[in-house]
């Protein structure tokens, strides 16, 4: 490896562990307001404040469903290229 790749993993390194800790660890996923409403209808006994939380997980599905065909889709076109490429690496060592 040299020394710019050495340097730029370094850097990606330092930088993700420096923004890893800046992230509080405890932090809000809905509002005042939904937060006071779901542990209110928890105490009392209702099912409210799981069918938020349901509603919740089923509005982030989608996101993550178009990430996931992203990450397919990028999968399947480098996967083709790649072996195309290794191939001719071989057959030039072999030349």
């Amino acid at each position: 490896m040299s020394f710019m790749q050495k340097f730029r993993i370094g850097l990606i390194a330092s930088l993700l562990s420096i923004t890893l800790l800046a992230v509080p660890t405890a932090s809000s996923a809905q509002c005042a307001m939904c937060t006071l409403n779901a542990e209110n209808s928890t105490q009392e006994g209702n099912t409210q404040g799981k069918g938020l939380n349901d509603g919740i997980l089923f509005l982030l599905a989608m996101p993550f469903m178009i990430a996931a065909g992203v990450g397919f889709l990028w999968y399947k076109k480098f996967r083709n290229t790649g072996s195309a490429n290794s191939l001719n690496m071989v057959k030039q060592v072999e030349e």
